[in-house]
């Protein structure tokens, strides 16, 4: 940073008016149930009905979320100092918590936006109270679930949450009872509940990999994706990923047992997390530890992981059939997952050539899951022991990369992960705020509530992202709170090009002495000896 350090004051300010500005579109062309006593405010129903309404609403849900993207990016920038090792001011993370807090806090009265996932567990947790199971049986055999604003694609298809998350649904709607309204507030404090196991246990986990845990947090928690995602959609992930990074900081401190239970709780909620089991194994055992010693506290996480989860089947009478859900691939891909991408360029080639392309997503399907099982496997058994989170987050994102349906908040799986282990100032980080934009974007455009006797859907959609690509472009190319981000520090990997029968003209660098190795800053030496962290 070349000029002298600002005051974060704007940034937090403007980050709270776009949060506001997103609580008011929300209550326009948020999803809303029927029955719901909201929508006969006399305030709301105009928003809600009336052309003029729904355009106002969408303008300002798009315009909040450009605005709370923008205060994060000014946010870091006021907050970062010179220091190449990536060290912030004292206070900065007391600055990003209170940041974070006051983002979320008008989120937590959001009409649910970007997802109707909320509106799922409505029903399954009546599924359960009605002594069903959800692991085999769809929503439709409930009376009156559509009115309570449940998706269609849940009609029929088994629940993909794990065994704890079913009694968290069925315990919030036996206390709810016919008030979605309240339910969805109960669902939603739940979430702010992980969401403030993610802020407690981001930046400890930073400091015990040698990271900035304020940069760690503005990363991970003041992130307006992860606020929209887990607090304003009010997404269970919010909870899994809380109790997995509690789970590996209790591992990282040899409290192996503890460890354990904490990622069956996560696991609890979302199955995906048991990738995290065989490191938290690796964890438990300790540096340095010989094979004999990992393959004994491997037997000893998963032994203890498989009687917790076999007595909470047994308790609920559902058994592991979780397990069947899981190993399903789900139907479908996602545009923008590399199995959608391949698939559809072999599909277009194979169709221009006249050749059937029926069987070409399920068989990228198998590759790709096959593919994953291998890189978990490698990574379990190579790598240096100090990396053993490292290792664990790129087998996590094996699974969530190869999967053919990546959801805009299964980045927020990974984030925290990569960012207590080291996201780089340069093109690192650029990554996650393109992809942070482009979910955004697509997340604002892509679930509005609107009624169809107004036939605005498409216009809606259209206006969304005008507005979005308003905001990109003047922020990439005019604002200078936030160009930076495009124009500057990539640091990219120089490419070289030569003949190769030159290559070998080229001198090669000794090696340095050791007192030339010592006048090297510390941050260098760091990079020549271990590379990209």
């Amino acid at each position: 940073m070349t000029s002298e350090r600002k005051s974060p004051i704007g940034p937090i300010i403007e980050g709270f008016i776009g949060s506001l500005l997103i609580l008011f579109g929300s209550f326009g062309v948020g999803w809303l149930v029927s029955v719901s006593p909201i929508a006969r405010h006399p305030w709301i129903i105009p928003l809600r009905t009336e052309s003029e309404g729904v355009i106002v609403s969408t303008v300002a849900l798009t315009l909040g979320c450009w605005v709370m993207f923008r205060a994060w990016l000014r946010l870091g920038r006021r907050l970062r100092g010179q220091d190449p090792a990536d060290q912030w001011p004292e206070g900065s993370l007391r600055t990003v918590n209170l940041a974070a807090i006051l983002w979320c806090a008008p989120q937590l009265f959001v009409i649910p936006i970007f997802s109707r996932d909320v509106f799922a567990y409505l029903n399954q947790g009546r599924l359960v109270l009605a002594g069903q199971d959800p692991y085999t049986t769809g929503v439709s055999t409930l009376d009156n679930w559509f009115h309570l604003g449940t998706d269609i694609v849940w009609a029929e298809s088994e629940t993909p949450y794990g065994p704890l998350f079913l009694w968290l649904e069925a315990a919030t709607m036996r206390v709810s009872g016919d008030n979605p309204d309240l339910a969805i507030f109960l669902f939603r404090l739940a979430c702010v509940g992980g969401v403030a196991m993610i802020m407690y246990y981001v930046p400890k986990l930073a400091r015990l990999h040698g990271v900035d845990g304020a940069r760690a947090q503005w990363i991970t928690v003041a992130n307006p994706l992860l606020i929209i995602s887990f607090i304003s959609s009010v997404h269970n992930d919010a909870i899994m990923v809380g109790f997995a990074l509690a789970g590996i900081w209790a591992a990282a401190h040899g409290r192996g047992v503890l460890a354990v239970l904490l990622v069956v709780v996560s696991i609890g909620i979302k199955p995906i997390t048991m990738v995290l089991l065989p490191f938290i194994g690796l964890l438990w055992a300790g540096p340095g530890s010989s094979w004999v010693r990992k393959f004994q506290y491997w037997f000893y996480t998963a032994g203890l992981a498989g009687m917790i989860l076999l007595v909470v089947g047994l308790l609920q009478g559902y058994g592991f059939g979780w397990l069947a859900v899981l190993a399903g691939t789900g139907t479908g891909s996602t545009f923008w997952s590399p199995i959608g991408i391949v698939n559809g360029w072999l599909a277009t080639l194979l169709g221009n050539l006249g050749i059937e392309y029926f069987w070409t997503l399920d068989t990228l399907k198998l590759v790709a899951r096959v593919s994953s099982v291998i890189v978990v496997l490698y990574l379990m058994f190579r790598g240096s022991d100090d990396r053993i989170v490292k290792r664990m987050t790129w087998a996590f994102t094996a699974l969530v990369v190869l999967s053919p349906i990546i959801q805009p908040w299964y980045l927020l799986w990974l984030l925290p992960l990569f960012a207590v282990t080291g996201i780089r100032r340069n093109w690192e980080f650029k990554w996650v705020v393109f992809t942070v934009a482009f979910f955004l974007a697509f997340g604002a455009m892509d679930q509005l509530s609107i009624y169809q006797f107004l036939e605005m859907e498409q216009q809606m959609v259209a206006l969304s992202l005008a507005v979005s690509w308003i905001c990109l472009a003047i922020m990439a190319t005019v604002d200078p709170g936030t160009r930076w981000v495009v124009w500057t520090g990539w640091d990219l990997p120089r490419a070289r090009l030569s003949l190769p029968w030159k290559r070998a003209a080229t001198p090669v660098e000794p090696p340095l002495t050791t007192a030339e190795h010592h006048q090297i800053p510390a941050g260098e030496q760091e990079e020549r000896s271990q590379g990209v962290r």
